[in-house]
């Protein structure tokens, strides 16, 4: 074993720990979810399952240009439409720049946009918006707005976009970005980390290989738009009912840009229609407040499917060159990556998506030296946000696809290569602090790591020793391919949740969390960690999340934070009633002439139990400290933020078929070893895994924006936009390897998105080894494919 592998003394790895998950009785469990019976049976808990007196329903006009000046807007023939009460434009709302990036403050990402601008900057870019009584008159009064633009060169290639004479997206005064911002050329972020001497790294390899790849954009595809509604209560109090991952930069956001004291607003979450990330963005519901503020009237906006497409959030779209330098036995001693992002007409996470891009890819292989060069354009073009995996999909996509072919120059099989190259514990991650969250992060050691089980136990579930004998004598070729992965949890110094628990006398508890469920269960995994931390059934906790005025706060749900920041905070939580309650019980049993030591005492089921065999229930417990003795009320509250980020690993493999007569690329099983720690709903972990790789299939083989000449958006339905679907899904085997996170609650990482960082590259070199010909773009679609095949067949190769 070489230095780097040996793990530094005193440092805990986990792996002694990795048993006492089996005496869990709760968490590592995979009960009924919390909200299983209500959402079976249809209940209202969506944000458009309201129905309010007198609402308002708005819709947009949203620009038909790609660049342009509004010279001029004349709304006199949309007023007289019957029904029409107020048309906002930038005429008549206040001129404030933020951005809609729902990040905490002060935000990574450039202030760059306005509730309404004089300029739009691409197809679907706000214009107007009509308020009236039914959506119909709203969308007649949208048609009869006229509106003179100036037109104006547009600019749609992210490689000529910061060149001397490109047209400038940003020339307004008051856009503003972090340091390294330079409007006049286009730039929304940019970036240069080194590590180690390059030059003398790469001069010392044996090998130095170079590639470039490109990833396309994406779009979320969540079942449930963006959707706001807004009314006043009975105080006069602005309430914003919003399908948001993130309620409280909501809040934060709507009371600088509304003008009006955050105290006089309350952001409500209901239940989420999926998020993956395109609804953290403040991104609909500043427009519906306004005209809750300015007529007292609910009002309610929710964008059409077409406008989800055009005019909400993206993946951001990436060129990415990776250079290599290697040893004839295999060992990394140099890895550069340079990025160009197009983040589209705004910088909504232009920074930090891309920085993740490096962040989670670099470190997983050992290097003397690393270097990343990244720089995020503006376009003309819709703009980027956060998506499932965040930065991660696209730089998984070249650095994967990019050590299969080093392994290929020098002869190896690419799971040996990975294997002797591979992060492990107690190794430092040496970029951690220089690709922190717009500020220089915390340094980075791994603890919990079972990488190398996940190859194994992935490459056995595949049949990986069947890769050199599968049938490829007709038109119909197989291949098979694996990627090796790892991301993180939460953001380090950053991230911060809390939680808030009370006793009732029955024995039950109230919690109370900021954190928002958006689909993935973490009201059901929050109650299994207060459950477990209180040692009582699940159905003792009566959960509610994400209510500004009534849960404490939570930077929201993203960046793979949710079980590993809030699931700390709730333990935290529910392990200071534990003691409370144990005080309570030592000063009952002291009370009956009963002398016990408070270290004797214990949790079990339902009970504060003493080591000579007394016990107390909870529901006895409460109702003395409520009407009995010493009045009051067993309650704590448990807030959470740490410097670690306990990267998820994982091991993705497949096995395709490529039908070399029509191009088509049809998937025949998919494995994904993951290494998160202990699953506290395992059910739900591999719902997530299969989810977040399905999500990723499409980006591999299908999904595209298509644009015409103009910039409009062609690909603007489930028609023609090609998403995956369960029917395009693989036989999928989901693998929950065992390990234990110290810093985790119950020894729990995350495990969200490192499943979406799969897909690409090991479906790229499962058709790389069936065919033999390497795609470095995606999507890998039938048109690709058929034509690679044919200039391969014509050339000999």
């Amino acid at each position: 074993m070489n230095d780097r592998r040996k793990i530094p003394e005193g440092w805990d790895t986990g792996a002694e720990s990795i048993d006492s998950q089996d005496d869990f009785k709760v968490v590592g469990h995979s009960p009924e979810r919390v909200d299983a019976l209500k959402l079976a049976l249809g209940k209202g808990t969506y944000a458009d399952d309201v129905d309010l007196d007198g609402m308002l329903y708005l819709k947009v006009l949203w620009s038909p240009h790609a660049h342009a000046i509004i010279k001029s807007i004349d709304t006199s023939k949309a007023e007289a439409v019957p029904g029409v009460e107020l048309i906002l434009h930038h005429g008549n709302v206040s001129r404030i720049p933020y951005t809609t990036a729902g990040q905490g403050h002060p935000e990574p990402s450039p202030y760059d946009i306005f509730i309404f601008d004089r300029k739009v900057r691409w197809v679907g870019d706000r214009v107007a918006c009509v308020a009236a009584t039914s959506e119909r008159a709203a969308a007649r009064a949208v048609e009869l707005i006229e509106v003179e633009y100036e037109l104006l060169e547009p600019i749609f290639d992210s490689r000529r976009s910061a060149d001397e004479g490109a047209p400038v997206l940003h020339d307004q005064p008051e856009a503003t970005g972090l340091p390294d911002y330079e409007k006049d050329r286009n730039i929304a972020a940019q970036m240069l980390v080194e590590h180690g001497d390059m030059e003398k790294a790469f001069a010392s390899a044996d090998l130095v290989l170079e590639r470039e790849y490109s990833v396309p954009y994406q779009a979320h595809c969540c079942l449930e738009p963006h959707v706001a509604l807004t009314w006043l209560d009975e105080d006069n109090r602005l309430v914003v009912r919003v399908a948001t991952q993130v309620p409280f930069h909501s809040r934060r956001i709507l009371a600088r840009i509304l003008e009006i004291p955050l105290n006089r607003i309350r952001v409500i979450k209901p239940r989420i229609g999926g998020g993956f990330g395109g609804k953290q963005e403040i991104l609909l519901e500043d427009l519906p407040a306004l005209v809750t503020l300015r007529t007292g009237k609910p009002a309610r906006l929710m964008h059409t499917r077409s406008e989800e497409f055009c005019s909400s959030r993206t993946r951001h779209p990436q060129r990415l060159r990776w250079k290599t330098g290697v040893m004839k036995d295999g060992t990394i001693v140099a890895q550069e990556l340079e990025v160009l992002a197009n983040t589209g007409a705004n910088g909504a996470h232009a920074l930090t998506v891309q920085s993740c891009t490096a962040g989670k890819t670099l470190p997983l292989y050992d290097a003397e030296a690393y270097r990343f060069i990244m720089k995020t354009v503006y376009t003309n073009l819709p703009p980027g946000g956060a998506f499932r995996g965040y930065g991660g999909p696209q730089g998984f996509m070249a650095m994967e696809t990019h050590m299969d072919e080093v392994a290929d120059k020098l002869g190896m099989d690419p799971i040996a290569f990975r294997r002797m190259n591979v992060i492990a514990p107690g190794h430092d991650n040496v970029l951690a602090k220089s690709l922190g969250e717009g500020k220089e992060g915390p340094p980075q050691r791994i603890r919990s790591n079972a990488i190398q089980e996940c190859i194994d136990r992935g490459a056995a579930a595949i049949g990986w020793e069947r890769r050199d004998s599968l049938d490829r004598d007709g038109p119909i070729k197989r291949g098979m391919g694996m990627t090796c992965l790892m991301h993180g949890s939460g953001i380090p110094g950053v991230d911060m949740a809390s939680a808030r628990i009370k006793l009732n006398e029955d024995g039950s508890f109230n919690l109370h969390v900021g954190a928002t469920d958006i689909g993935t269960g973490s009201d059901t995994i929050l109650s299994q960690i207060a459950a477990e931390a209180l040692s009582v059934p699940l159905d003792k906790i009566v959960i509610y999340s994400s209510d500004t005025d009534h849960t404490p706060f939570d930077t929201g749900a993203y960046a793979s934070s949710t079980t590993f920041i809030s699931g700390q905070s709730v333990k935290k939580a529910a392990e200071g009633a534990g003691r409370q309650l144990r005080e309570a019980a030592l000063e009952m049993w002291r009370v009956h002439g009963k002398e016990k030591k408070l270290d004797d005492l214990r949790l079990e089921d339902g009970h504060v139990r003493a080591a000579d065999g007394d016990s107390i229930s909870y529901a006895d417990i409460c109702l003395s400290t409520f009407y009995e003795h010493d009045q009051h009320q067993i309650q704590d509250h448990g807030s959470h933020m740490t410097f670690e980020c306990p990267p998820p690993f994982s091991a993705h493999f497949c096995e395709v078929e490529v039908d070399t007569e029509t191009g088509g690329v049809k998937l025949l099983k998919y494995v994904a070893a993951v290494d998160c720690g202990v699953a506290i709903h395992p059910a739900s972990a591999e719902g997530q895994t299969e989810g977040g790789a399905v999500t990723s299939m499409g980006y591999a083989l299908s999904e595209d924006y298509i644009f015409d000449e103009k910039g409009k958006l062609l690909s603007d339905s489930f028609g023609d936009y090609k998403q995956f679907t369960a029917l395009d899904a693989p036989d999928f085997e989901t693998i929950l390897v065992k390990s234990f996170e110290p810093a985790g609650p119950f020894g729990a990482k995350s495990v969200s998105e490192i499943p979406a960082d799969g897909p690409g590259p090991t479906i790229a070199n499962a058709i790389a080894n069936a065919i033999g010909i390497r795609f470095r773009d995606l999507p890998i679609t039938p048109e690709k494919v058929r034509r690679a095949w044919l200039d391969q067949q014509s050339s000999g190769e």
